[in-house]
């Protein structure tokens, strides 16, 4: 390998507005990629659907909104945001998000440490 050259993974590349996907029934998740450390979502909602407040005791969410517009809460702070827009869930604050717009909303979404990983 020359000194910029690095190996081929496949698997490490996706585009996360082609692998979105969408339910009438509630809202889709999509695992892009997951370590014993993190994972990384990609979530569909079509107008109209929410993910319900909650919280994550021991990890961090963060949320990217890749089009659409949500209206995210973060504790007690709701606020409607649209694409580039980077939201943090700290561990133990409740959280959730809605799609109240009229399009659908396709966000990225991050957590560590992974809680799917005992």
């Amino acid at each position: 390998m020359g000194m910029f050259s690095m190996p081929t993974y496949p698997g490490n590349f996706k585009n996360a507005r082609e692998s979105a996907r969408f339910s009438a029934e509630k809202m889709a998740k999509v695992n892009l990629f997951q370590t014993q450390r993190m994972f990384c979502d990609v979530y569909g909602l079509e107008p109209g659907q929410e993910q319900k407040a909650h919280t994550h005791q021991g990890a961090d969410k963060v949320y990217f909104v890749v089009s659409g517009t949500g209206v995210f809460r973060i504790g007690s702070d709701e606020r409607e945001l649209g694409p580039d827009t980077v939201i943090l869930a700290p561990s133990g604050v409740e959280h959730g998000v809605r799609n109240a717009g009229t399009e659908r909303l396709v966000l990225l979404v991050w957590m560590a440490p992974n809680p799917n990983v005992a």
